[in-house]
């Protein structure tokens, strides 16, 4: 009988405890103009121009937003140059060559208590939409509109499972900023009116549970609860991270806000801690590189705008054989792949996974049903791919395409080989022309 696949080999436990090397000497720094969800864009610097840490320096435009693009270093504006974004476009970028000073922007002044008690809810948001935060879980989605709600809004959700494998940036993030986060989720909690705040991290992980009760007591007007969920695959989805903490039941696609709850990922809660407390924009992320096709796998904390490049170079570059390179920017499961190695790290950027290819052809399906069977929103992912072959745009929207959350199971789970995920998103893209 076909199970559904929930549980993965997930590539974690040697380097969780590998040290984190804070790495601030690159050279130049990049900075994209546009992205996926921005594709327009503009600076409003000059070349020759000094640029200090959490100065604005351009616009990324999209079709209902627009996000603010800070410097994360003091230097000079040198030009663009053209660098593959973490969605896999190429796209250009604003140069700025580091002076290595870090010296920080006049504008970057933190907040008292008392400051803090006087803002509104149009203040968080300002605030927020300001300093440029996106959904740093990977989704990139304006942090500000999530705060607009209209909706009454009873829990705050802190999302720390990264449950897809390889993937320890939440995991070292939580171990060394846990009291940020907590801040930050209570101060997502004021700006939503909140009366309750849930922290969820796998139950396998007790070390984090720890970390954050251990900081509760400081925090101890708001009502805040630590939830340890399931191991399993894709538990942290937003939707099953409801579920698991709050028995709450979302139905896919709906907005989670019109049941009363509101999830951030507890990177994007760290970052609401310094947009709001200290007055600054994100200028660094963790990032980490895997993998068989590497020498050396290394954890890093580096500055928004790094060249992935320099880090390689720091783990000893590529293992030496005669095996071609795959080139991951983000997880096995829902990551892109990437034609070279020319990447930026950029807000929503935790990890590169660098594999000795092995090439396996697709055969052809055996109707075994593991895709359905595994799959998270209940769709059938080859009666989807079969109606894409005929080019079938009613029959692909009426089996639920855009119920996919890319997941990347169907493909996992396929005794065939068959790319099924990759299929699901340029299905997606078929019916939205």
């Amino acid at each position: 009988m076909i199970e559904k696949t929930k549980c993965l080999p997930d590539g974690k436990h040697e380097r969780k405890s590998q040290e984190v090397i804070h790495y601030l000497e690159a050279d130049f720094l990049y900075y994209p103009t546009t992205d996926l969800r921005c594709p327009a864009g503009e600076s409003c610097v000059i070349d020759g121009q000094y640029v200090k840490v959490g100065e604005l320096i351009g616009t990324r435009k999209g079709a209902f937003f627009e996000q603010p693009i800070h410097s994360t270093v003091s230097g000079y504006v040198v030009g663009t140059e053209k660098k593959i974004h973490s969605s896999g476009q190429t796209v250009d970028c604003m140069i700025v060559q580091n002076d290595k000073k870090y010296v920080l922007h006049e504008s970057c002044v933190p907040r008292t208590d008392e400051d803090i008690e006087q803002l509104s809810k149009e203040d968080y948001i300002k605030i927020i939409k300001d300093s440029g935060l996106s959904g740093l879980g990977g989704s990139g989605f304006p942090t500000y509109v999530k705060l607009q709600t209209k909706e009454t809004i009873h829990t705050v959700v802190a999302n720390g499972v990264e449950c897809e494998p390889h993937l320890i940036s939440d995991y070292k993030l939580i171990l060394d900023k846990a009291k940020e986060i907590v801040e930050g989720l209570t101060l997502s909690m004021r700006a939503l009116g909140a009366t309750k705040g849930v922290i969820a991290v796998k139950a396998k992980y007790p070390e984090l549970a720890g970390v954050f009760e251990s900081q509760f007591a400081e925090f101890s007007k708001f009502d805040l609860e630590v939830k340890r969920v399931g191991n399993y695959y894709p538990a942290g989805w937003e939707v099953e991270t409801i579920k698991s903490s709050t028995g709450i039941s979302v139905p896919p696609g709906e907005l989670t806000a019109k049941y009363g709850v509101v999830v951030f990922n507890v990177a994007t809660l760290y970052g609401m801690y310094r947009a709001i407390r200290r007055n600054i924009p994100i200028t660094e992320r963790f990032f980490s590189i895997s993998g068989d096709g590497i020498k050396e796998s290394k954890n890093f904390r580096v500055r928004i705008g790094t060249p992935v490049r320099d880090l390689i170079e720091m783990c000893g570059g590529y293992t030496e054989n005669d095996k071609p390179k795959a080139v991951i920017v983000g997880g096995p499961m829902m990551g892109n792949s990437l034609q070279n190695d020319d990447l930026i790290v950029t807000k929503t950027c935790t990890s590169l996974i660098v594999f000795d290819e092995n090439v396996v052809e697709s055969e052809p399906c055996i109707h075994c049903a593991s895709c359905v069977y595994s799959c998270p929103v209940n769709i059938q992912p080859v009666q989807i791919m079969n109606a894409y072959k005929e080019r079938d745009k009613e029959a692909v929207e009426a089996l639920g395409v855009n119920k996919c959350i890319e997941c990347g199971l169907c493909s996992f789970t396929c005794p065939s080989k068959i790319h099924l995920t990759e299929t699901m998103r340029q299905a997606k893209r078929f019916i939205r022309k």
